[in-house]
């Protein structure tokens, strides 16, 4: 689908007018969102995509003036480990703030899946009406964290929702706990938009993810963003067992009684001019 026009970047306020109610109760509809995320979470990390993570950093006139890539994918080891493989890692340029091979690393522990069961009674969750997300019509929640604490990061923001299928396919916010606004590592981003795509025509997947800060030195203000991208989902190759094959009967030798090899369980997830986000597919 064609993405947004340059520029056209959507915010929503925080004090939006009245509103119609929705075509079923709130309540509902966030029983039965959350089912979903629910599912996807648990479906999530079966499959292996392709990540690119690009931080670049812009002067004044919106030229871009240093820049970090990384690309990689989750892959099965012949030993059957599951890692993150760097692709490709070129020299970072950036001269506002170093980066550490570990700070990259810091964004694994984003939540994709924040409004799961297991969470939603640390939320509060207000209907404050619907928005059409490309070609999607959505209910919008705001999602407010009742109660914080020091070791876990909880989203403070807004989530849209498809009407006719009752998933989520945005959300926007800012990571809170015990101690305020969540930052990785040493670097400036607190704040994500993150589109979502659909994937094998039944899961929805975050697959695009960005964040607009400005880091502050002494030679002046730098506007800097952050965007993340999944592409090329497909499923998680199979773990190969090493299991020899038993001796035929009454061949020579002991029997072998070696377990057959385990499989390792899956790795644990995912003003510079506005550049589009691609809007999710279904």
């Amino acid at each position: 689908m064609t993405p947004p026009p340059e520029h056209d970047v959507k915010r929503l306020g925080t004090t939006p007018e009245a509103v119609e109610p929705p075509s079923l109760p709130p309540d509902e509809i966030i029983r039965k969102f959350v089912a979903k995320e629910d599912q996807f979470a648990e479906v999530r990390p079966t499959f292996t995509a392709k990540r690119t993570i690009r931080i670049s950093e812009y002067d004044r006139a919106g030229t871009i003036i240093g820049e970090f890539l990384q690309v990689s994918e989750v892959t099965r080891m012949p030993d059957g480990r599951v890692v993150n493989k760097v692709l490709e890692h070129p020299q970072s340029s950036l001269k506002t703030f170093a980066l550490e091979p570990e700070d990259v690393k810091s964004f694994e522990r984003i939540p994709q899946f924040p409004i799961n069961s297991s969470q939603l009674a640390k939320y509060d969750l207000k209907y404050i009406g619907t928005e059409k997300v490309d070609e999607i019509d959505t209910y919008i929640f705001k999602v407010t964290p009742k109660t914080v604490d020091r070791a876990h990061s909880y989203l403070d923001g807004i989530i849209w929702v498809d009407t006719k299928y009752l998933e989520v396919v945005k959300t926007y916010g800012k990571w809170v706990n015990e101690l305020g606004d969540v930052k990785f590592a040493q670097m400036p981003f607190t704040t994500f938009e993150t589109y979502r795509e659909n994937v094998a025509g039944k899961y929805w997947f975050p697959s695009y993810e960005r964040s607009d800060e400005t880091v502050h030195v002494k030679e002046g203000d730098f506007p800097v963003r952050l965007v993340i991208k999944w592409t090329d989902f497909k499923p998680l190759a199979a773990a190969v067992s090493d299991t020899a094959p038993a001796p035929a009967a009454g061949a020579a030798g002991p029997q072998s009684s070696a377990p057959a090899g385990s499989t390792a369980p899956p790795a644990p997830q995912g003003a510079p001019p506005s550049q589009p986000a691609p809007p999710p597919q279904r």
